[in-house]
C-alpha cells in the first residue's frame, strides 16, 4: 500500500504552525524539491539552527539557497530546528556560506544528535533569569535612590535581561530588516529598543523577558499540534522476538528485523511490525491504525500492522513492510507532507497580513510623529505610544489562528482512521453537495455470499439435496461456488468423474447419481428448464444476484442465490449523508439491475450502471455542474482517474488499490463509510474554529490599540496582549484534538 499523497495544485506557499516570529507567508523556493521524512537519511548531513522555529525561516533559507546548483534536497524538521541538507560538496558550502549571510548560524550535528536535541530546555532557563534580572531591575528602579550609581546598576541589569532574552529576537529581527521585511521578531525589535533609548529601560528588559517566556510556551504549544500524530510512532516497540534458523527465538531491535522474518508476538503486546499471521488465533485492537475501537479477530493470512495491540492469545507473522515503511509510519509521513499544503483560510490570512503589518508600522510611525504636533502630546509620550502599538499590533496571534487549527483537525481524523491529505481538503469537505460512491468494495462487502436457498419438490429429502451441493461447491474454485460451500457449511461427501465445465459450472457422481452444480445456460443446454424456474431466476436477478442450480438429470433439484452483500455501515453512512444535505450518487461497471438494488437498499439516491473508467469520469464532471462541488469514493484502478477528477477523492485503505490511494485526497483506512460524514463534521467544525480564532486574533488587538492611542495602555499591557492574544487562537485550536469525531449533527 502507498500512502503518498497526490495533492492538487491548489496552494503556492507553504506554511504552518509557528512560534513568536510570524509575519506574512512568502512563496516558497520551488528550485529545492521538499523532502518529509520520518528520520533523516543515513550520510546527509545535517545541521541545528537555533533561531529557526517558523515556517518563514525556513523559507528565507530556502530563497537564500535556491539559486545553488547541486542541491538535490532540503529536509526541515522545525520541532528540532534542524535541517539537513542533500547536496555536492562545493554546493553544500556554498549553502552554508548564503545561509549564515541570511542571518542564521547553521551547526552541524549528527542525525542521532538533531533527533535528541532539545533547544526549549536552555532557552527557557536563559528566559527565567532575564526575568529575574529584569525584576531586578523595576525593583531598583521603583525603591533605590535616584543617583547615578543605582541608575548605572539598574541599567546593567536590564542590558543583561536583554541581552539573555533577546538576542535571538534582535538577531532575526535584524535579518527581517535588511530583507526589507516586518515581522514580529523586528517590530519587538524595534519597540524594545526605543523603550530603551527614552529611558524605559526597565520596562524594555521586562517586556522582552516576558516576550521570551512566552514565546516559549507558545513554541511549545504549537509544537503539540504539529507533533500530534508523531506520538503514535511511540507505540511501536522497539523490539521484536524473532526466529532464528535453529527455530528458538531471540529479541532484536525492530529496526533491525528482515523482510520475510518470522516475528512472535504474545498476548497484551503491541505488534512491532507489518506482517501477515502464519499461526495463531487472536483479536487485535487496530485502533491506532483504523481508528477502530472494537477488536478484529486474526487467523492465518490476515494482515497485521505496527502498533496496534494483540490482546488474547500468541500470532506469529511473516513480516512485510521494514520499520521505516509500515503503515504508521506512511499515515505519520503522509500527515506531515498534509501539514506542509495550505489551506485557503491560510493562504487570505497570510495575504492580510502582508498588508497589515506594513499598514500598523505606518501608524505607529504617524502617531510618533504628528500626535505632538495635532495633540500636543510630549514627544516621549507619542515615541512610547508608538512603540506600545506596533507590539500589540503584531500580528503573530492572526498568522497563528489557521495553522494550529489545521494541524489539530488533520491529526483528529488520523487518529479516527481518516488519512487528510492536506489542509485544502479538510477546509474544503465542508463544502461537498455530493458524494459518488463505487459499489464493490466500497458499499459491499466486495466478497459474494449466499443470501438465499430455495429447495424445488422432488423425491430427495432436502438434507440430501443440500448435502449433494456443499460437496460440489467444495470441489470447485469458483467464487460462487466457495460462496455456497461457505453458506451451506456442510461436510463434503465423496465426489468421482469431477468436470470443471468452463463457464458453465461443474459435474460429478455422488451416491450413484450424476449431479450438475451451475449457471442459466448449462440448465438451459441440459433441457432441464421451465416456465416456474424462469419465473424463480427473475425474482432473484431483478435483485441483482448471481443464481446457481443443482439438478440430475432428471430435473432441478435447488436453486442458489449468491450477492454482494451490503456493508452494516454504509446504510448508516448514506442516512448521516443525507442528515448533512449531501446527495449520494452510485457509479458502478455493474450491471443497472444490480446497481439499482443495492441503491434501494442502501438508501442512495441515484445509482448508474454498466460504468467503465471513463464514464465515471465523465460522470464526476456531470454531477460537478449540476451540483457544485462533488467527492468520489472508491477501492480500484477503475475508479483512479474518478478520483482524481473530483474535488475530493476519497479511497478505501483496507481493500483500496495502490493507485487509488495515491489518486485520492482523503484515505479511510478502515473501509467504513461512516468516516466520510465525520470527515465533513470535522470539516465544518474546523473552519467554525478559524474563524473564531481570526476573530478573537482582530477582536483583543482592536480593543487593545484603542486602548494604546486614547487610553493608557502600557508596554505590558502591550507584550500580555499580543502574545495573549496567540496563546488563545493556539489553545483554541487544540481543542479539536480532544473530540476526535465531531457527534453533532449539522
Amino acid at each position: 500500500m502507498s500512502l503518498d499523497p497526490n495533492p492538487k495544485p491548489l496552494q503556492e506557499t507553504a506554511h504552518s504552525g509557528c512560534a513568536g516570529g510570524c509575519s506574512a507567508a512568502v512563496p516558497m523556493a520551488a528550485e529545492i524539491p521538499a523532502v518529509f521524512d520520518l528520520a533523516q537519511s543515513d550520510g546527509v548531513p545535517v545541521f541545528v539552527i537555533p533561531t529557526m522555529d517558523c515556517p518563514n525561516e525556513e523559507n528565507d533559507i530556502r530563497r537564500a539557497v535556491a539559486g545553488i546548483e547541486g542541491i538535490r534536497s532540503l529536509r526541515f524538521q522545525l520541532s528540532a530546528r534542524t535541517v539537513s541538507i542533500d547536496a555536492t560538496t562545493d554546493a553544500l558550502d556554498a549553502a552554508l556560506a548564503a545561509i549564515r549571510k541570511a542571518g542564521f548560524s547553521p551547526k552541524a550535528v549528527s542525525a542521532d544528535q538533531a533527533a535528541t536535541k532539545n533547544v526549549g530546555v536552555s532557552e527557557l532557563w536563559r528566559s527565567i533569569l532575564a526575568l529575574g534580572l529584569a525584576v531586578g531591575a523595576e525593583a531598583l528602579d521603583f525603591f533605590a535612590p535616584d543617583t547615578l550609581p543605582f541608575k548605572g546598576f539598574g541599567m546593567a541589569l536590564a542590558i543583561a535581561a536583554l541581552w539573555l532574552s533577546g538576542i535571538s529576537t534582535y538577531s532575526k529581527g535584524v535579518a527581517a530588516l535588511r530583507r526589507g521585511q516586518l515581522n514580529m521578531n523586528a517590530l519587538m525589535g524595534v519597540a524594545v529598543t526605543g523603550a530603551f533609548l527614552i529611558g524605559q529601560w526597565p520596562e524594555a528588559a521586562m517586556v522582552m523577558a516576558l516576550y521570551a517566556i512566552a514565546e516559549l510556551i507558545e513554541a511549545r504549544s504549537v509544537d503539540r499540534a504539529r507533533n500530534a500524530i508523531k506520538g503514535l510512532l511511540d507505540l511501536t516497540p522497539e523490539t521484536a522476538e524473532v526466529r532464528q534458523v535453529d527455530g528458538t527465538w531471540r529479541e532484536i531491535p525492530a529496526a533491525e528485523v528482515k523482510l520475510e522474518a518470522c516475528v512472535r508476538v504474545k498476548p497484551g503486546a503491541r505488534i512491532p511490525l507489518d506482517g501477515q499471521v502464519t499461526a495463531g488465533t487472536s483479536a487485535v485492537n487496530q485502533a491506532p491504525v483504523t481508528g477502530e475501537s472494537i477488536p478484529i479477530d486474526k487467523v492465518a493470512g490476515d494482515p497485521v500492522f505496527a502498533g496496534t495491540i494483540n490482546e488474547t492469545g500468541i500470532l506469529e507473522f511473516r513480516v512485510t513492510a521494514a520499520a521505516d515503511n509500515t503503515t504508521l509510519a506512511r499515515i505519520i509521513h503522509a500527515v506531515e507532507q498534509a501539514q506542509g499544503t495550505q489551506a485557503p483560510t491560510q493562504r487570505f490570512v497570510d495575504q492580510f497580513a502582508a498588508i497589515y503589518t506594513p499598514a500598523v508600522f505606518c501608524i505607529a510611525l504617524a502617531v510618533a510623529i504628528l500626535t505632538p504636533w495635532l495633540l500636543g502630546w510630549t514627544w516621549t509620550q507619542a515615541i512610547y505610544k508608538a512603540l506600545v502599538l506596533l507590539v500589540i499590533a503584531c500580528p503573530c496571534a492572526l498568522v497563528l489562528a489557521t495553522p494550529v487549527t489545521v494541524v489539530s483537525g488533520l491529526a483528529a481524523a488520523a487518529r479516527r482512521g481518516i488519512l487528510i491529505k492536506g489542509g485544502v481538503y479538510l477546509e474544503e469537505a465542508r463544502k461537498l453537495r455530493v458524494i459518488a460512491l463505487d459499489k464493490t468494495g466500497t458499499i459491499t462487502e466486495g466478497k459474494p455470499r449466499l443470501v438465499a436457498t430455495e429447495i424445488l419438490p422432488s423425491a430427495v429429502p432436502e438434507s440430501q439435496v443440500l448435502a449433494w451441493a456443499a460437496s460440489l461447491a467444495g470441489h470447485s474454485d469458483h467464487p460462487v461456488s466457495k460462496a455456497i460451500a461457505t453458506g451451506l457449511k456442510l461436510p463434503e461427501n465423496g465426489l468421482t468423474d469431477f468436470v470443471a465445465l468452463a463457464g458453465r459450472g461443474v459435474e460429478a457422481r455422488t451416491d450413484g447419481q450424476l449431479l450438475f452444480l451451475g449457471n442459466h445456460r448449462l440448465v438451459e443446454e441440459r433441457k432441464l428448464c421451465s416456465a416456474e424456474i424462469e419465473a424463480r431466476l427473475q425474482v432473484h436477478e431483478m435483485q441483482g444476484r448471481t443464481v446457481t442450480m443443482l439438478a440430475s438429470a432428471q430435473q432441478v433439484l435447488a436453486i442458489f442465490a449468491v450477492a454482494d452483500t451490503i456493508k452494516e455501515s454504509s446504510r448508516e453512512a448514506v442516512a448521516d449523508l443525507h442528515r448533512l444535505g449531501v446527495v449520494s450518487i452510485m457509479l458502478t461497471g455493474d450491471n443497472v439491475a444490480t446497481a439499482a438494488s443495492i441503491a434501494k437498499e442502501a438508501g442512495i439516491d441515484d445509482a448508474r450502471g454498466n460504468l467503465l473508467p471513463e464514464d465515471k469520469l465523465a460522470a464526476i464532471e456531470d454531477l460537478q455542474r449540476r451540483y457544485g462541488p462533488t467527492a468520489m469514493t472508491g477501492d480500484g484502478i477503475n475508479d483512479a482517474p474518478a478520483l482524481a477528477r473530483a474535488d475530493i477523492g476519497v479511497a478505501m485503505g483496507a481493500a483500496g488499490t495502490d493507485t487509488a490511494m495515491e489518486a485520492a485526497d482523503v484515505v479511510i483506512m478502515n473501509d467504513d463509510l461512516r468516516r466520510i460524514p465525520e470527515t465533513i463534521r470535522l470539516s465544518r467544525r474546523t473552519h467554525s474554529v478559524l474563524w473564531q480564532n481570526i476573530g478573537l486574533a482582530l477582536g483583543i488587538k482592536a480593543i487593545f490599540l484603542g486602548l494604546a492611542v486614547f487610553g493608557n495602555a502600557t508596554m505590558w499591557m502591550a507584550v500580555f496582549a499580543d502574545m495573549g492574544a496567540s496563546l488563545l487562537v493556539v489553545a483554541n485550536g487544540l481543542r479539536i484534538l480532544r473530540t476526535s469525531a465531531p457527534q453533532t449533527k449539522d
